[in-house]
């Protein structure tokens, strides 16, 4: 691992390399880092090596290494590291009629291929040339720095000078650099070392729900107060819970192919349910560590089910207003819409007579209506799209409810 320097460190490394090269192949010829550019007011061309990293690249061997770097919390685990390819443009300059580009390259090429490798020593060197370099700890790297020459096609060479504006092609080769590991300055939080080590191994049967229904049977309607059964298959575990709203609670019941849960308080808290769509689940907590504790476990797959609000209680006190107690209470920001038809023997009519989402949770809510004539009305309530039943048979003891307007 090394420092953010350590791209830099690179590049005076091959500087240094090249250098000793250049001199040798044409007297006077110098290394230069950065891009190639055109001879000023076409003066001649100064023998030399222009030394250029063009493109860095992720290593595809060690990128993943540094994984997981964090936990699930957020705090950190590792330091992180980057691994990277460098791919340098190496292009010749000189005299074109004493072939110096052409022997500037055959030396070069020599001396990469003769030292393929940046080693410490050729690090502390290069270090040396530039002060502010005296940080990097590339030389401690726990790998070394490979040079090896790039393929590079004729129509990808012309693409990277391409973008080099208004400059002409000067004989060039690639190399890439691999590979550079750059790690972070972060310091991850140390756990204790581990005292005792408990393995354990659960059967993968996660549950599954096929149907929701209520225990008065099938095509019911599902109230506040009733039972809930749910049925399907790999059900029952050592540690079995239902999920409705967010809200985990313990089953009345438990077999491998049915839970039942009552829809009351308890095993709900008071005000945990509501009206409307619902999901509900079944999840299976795995108790782990001395002592026990409960951690996330298996969970089936989410059932849907409408729980219908009950009318309670009506009344109208005048021709304008209605109001209703509801089971369960309407929630904060539900919407309640009041729906009102003639009992028959009166002339028929319907209405509708919509409320705003409700300010906060409330079990009575009062309505507001207008162009009803006076006589007495099957009362409805829907609650964000659940709508409460109503009997219509004259014998049965819960005819309605009704309520009679003035």
């Amino acid at each position: 691992m090394s420092n953010f320097l350590a791209i830099a460190t690179v590049t005076a490394a091959l500087k240094r390399l090249l250098q000793g090269a250049a001199s040798g192949a044409v007297s006077g010829a110098l290394v230069r880092t950065g891009r190639p550019e055109a001879p000023s007011n076409g003066g001649a061309v100064a023998p030399g090596i222009d030394l250029y990293l063009y493109q860095v690249m992720p290593n595809a061997a060690l990128r993943n290494d540094d994984l997981p770097t964090r936990r699930g919390d957020g705090t950190l685990v590792q330091r992180p590291k980057v691994a990277l390819d460098l791919h340098y443009l190496l292009t010749f300059r000189g005299d074109e009629n004493a072939l110096e580009p052409q022997r500037l390259l055959g030396n070069a090429a020599r001396a990469l291929h003769a030292s393929p490798v940046i080693t410490q020593n050729l690090i502390g060197l290069a270090v040396a040339d530039f002060g502010f370099l005296a940080p990097s700890d590339l030389a401690g790297a726990f790998e070394l720095v490979k040079v090896s020459p790039l393929s590079l096609s004729l129509e990808e060479l012309s693409k990277l000078w391409s973008v080099f504006f208004q400059v002409p092609y000067n004989l060039s080769v690639a190399y890439q650099a691999t590979v550079v590991v750059i790690e972070g300055v972060e310091a991850p939080q140390q756990a204790l070392p581990v005292l005792d080590r408990r393995i354990y191994v659960h059967p993968f049967q996660n549950a599954f729900i096929e149907e929701v229904a209520p225990a008065a049977g099938p095509g019911r309607p599902i109230l506040a107060g009733d039972t809930l059964v749910l049925r399907g298959r790999q059900l029952r575990r050592d540690l079995t819970r239902v999920v409705v709203r967010g809200i985990a609670v313990e089953p009345s019941a438990v077999s491998d192919v049915e839970v039942r849960v009552p829809l009351t308080s308890p095993p709900f808290p008071a005000g945990g349910l509501r009206a409307g769509v619902q999901g509900v689940s079944v999840v299976h907590p795995l108790l782990m560590g001395v002592p026990p504790v409960e951690h996330g476990g298996f969970e089936s797959n989410v059932a849907a089910f409408v729980l219908r609000p009950t009318v309670t209680a009506v009344s109208a006190p005048d021709s304008t207003h209605v109001s209703l107690t509801v089971a369960p209470a309407v929630g904060e920001g539900q919407r309640a819409v009041l729906l009102l038809n003639r009992v028959p023997g009166g002339p028929p009519s319907a209405h509708v007579f919509t409320n705003p989402p409700a300010p906060a949770d409330a079990a009575t809510i009062g309505f507001t209506i207008s162009g009803v004539a006076a006589g007495d009305y099957f009362v409805r309530v829907q609650v964000d799209g659940a709508e409460s039943p109503v009997v219509l048979d004259p014998a049965s003891p819960s005819f309605g409810p009704k309520v009679t307007i003035p």
